[in-house]
């Protein structure tokens, strides 16, 4: 089978052609575009896809936004994709295309990619959480992603564990993503020195000595582990899976596990704190994945 992996995020588009054992070719990416809107992203998109790929059985879908898989429509997205709340993305690229296709939300995708190809091959139960810009995460039960009542399960980066703390972009104070995500890594490095843009630099920095970041770093860790040490309580799985770039650093990996088995209960400690293996490829494998056949629940 010849499947078309599209994974849709806020700052650039990814496409290839996947095969059913995750293999992967002609792997193009471009900016999304988003601030331009809904109509114009799934656009420009369909064009990419006319000028670009020939031949495929089935388009697999991964996008940004809260996604109601059974209808392929967008339940929610925020101001960062003005105008695609309530897109039809199923049906419109089955009436442009007339192949089977199936949408999921990003970070389902990428656990699902982590299931089937990656860190996650071995284990039917985990958690999935995703550091960037905010702090995504996915349930994955028996094999399959547990969706909630309204396909919204895991919302992890929305764990209040500040009350009364800083207010979060979904209207609430305190959450999980305004302490743990690269965001707020960034933030904080940032009234250090204004070079320290993003992980990459902040990486350089510590490697540099700089030993004010050091601290920041530090303490960043400490708010990751809390959110990990809550929902492993919660959930007491055998496995988490974190990813996200800023997650692509060995000594960080260890530097959170550490932390978060310090701070647990140590009946629960001997959960595998685990590092996402597919990088930026885990939501284009994901979409690639739903045309496999699964559970549902």
């Amino acid at each position: 089978m010849k499947i078309l992996a599209i994974d849709i995020g806020g700052t650039s588009i990814k496409m290839c052609m996947a095969d059913e054992k995750g293999n992967a070719s002609a792997f193009i990416e471009f900016d999304s575009e988003a601030e331009k809107g809904g109509q114009y992203l799934v656009d420009n998109i369909i064009k990419k896809v006319i000028e670009t790929y020939i031949e495929f059985d089935v388009i697999g879908i991964s996008t940004a936004s809260q996604v109601n898989s059974e209808e392929g429509s967008i339940i929610y997205a925020n101001e960062n994709f003005p105008g695609y709340t309530g897109m039809k993305i199923k049906a419109i690229f089955e009436a442009e295309f007339g192949v089977p296709v199936k949408v999921e939300n990003d970070v389902n995708a990428a656990a699902l990619g982590e299931k089937h190809f990656g860190a996650g091959k071995e284990i039917n139960d985990f958690l999935c959480l995703t550091y960037g810009t905010g702090i995504g995460g996915a349930i994955v039960i028996d094999s399959t992603v547990y969706k909630g009542l309204n396909g919204g399960a895991g919302e992890f980066g929305h764990l209040i564990l500040h009350p009364g703390g800083e207010k979060c972009n979904c209207g609430c104070v305190g959450c999980y993503e305004m302490y743990g995500s690269t965001t707020a890594l960034v933030k904080k490095s940032l009234e250090i020195d204004n070079k320290y843009i993003n992980g990459r630099m902040i990486f350089e920095g510590l490697e540099q000595g700089d030993v004010s970041l050091e601290r920041v770093l530090n303490d960043w860790v400490l708010e990751v582990a809390y959110g990990l040490v809550s929902l492993t309580h919660i959930f007491n799985p055998p496995a988490i899976i974190i990813g996200g770039g800023i997650m692509e650093q060995d000594r960080l990996i260890a530097m959170v596990t550490s932390k978060a088995k310090q701070l647990m209960l140590k009946s629960f400690s001997n959960v595998e704190i685990l590092k996402a293996s597919l990088g930026n490829k885990a939501g284009l494998l994901g979409a690639a994945s739903l045309h496999l056949p699964s559970k549902t629940l």
